[in-house]
């Protein structure tokens, strides 16, 4: 069976890299996902973890309090005991795929932390079709 787990939520603490005994780094991240609506809406924090070279690169540059990201592996509940005594369960997800989603929230007003892209790598629709008239109204029927 497979195990994976896939969801969008916002950074709650900036990243932080940490190395094992042995030297591999770890890249650890708190994710939080809203679930419900309305009074039922929730938030479930998750603890997310990114093992090897993918921890070491630029990631944690952009992995900051606010940024949106969309995470997906491997789901574990983990249950621990609270300095009050009760037993408490937490999240923990080893990731294979982190992306960043959206802007940033950024209380400050500051310029973005993002790279900027070069005119020649965006890409835009081709300008010489003989089809593209967006002034008429659509004559098809919706096929669903």
């Amino acid at each position: 069976m497979s195990n994976v787990f896939s969801f969008t939520g916002t950074v709650g603490r900036d990243a932080e890299v940490r190395y094992t005994p042995s030297g591999m780094p770890i890249l650890n991240v708190t994710v939080a996902n809203n679930v419900g609506f309305g009074d039922k809406q929730q938030t479930l924090w998750v603890r997310v973890a990114l093992f090897g070279k993918r921890a070491e690169g630029q990631l944690p540059n952009y992995l900051k309090k606010g940024q949106q990201v969309f995470v997906s592996g491997e789901l574990t509940q983990n249950e621990y005991k609270a300095n009050d005594g009760t037993t408490k369960t937490s999240l923990e997800l080893t990731a294979n795929i982190i992306d960043l989603v959206g802007k940033r929230n950024d209380a400050s007003g500051g310029a973005q932390s993002y790279p900027q892209q070069s005119p020649q790598a965006r890409t835009s629709a081709p300008q010489n079709s003989q089809n593209d008239n967006f002034d008429e109204p659509y004559d098809d029927d919706i096929p669903f």
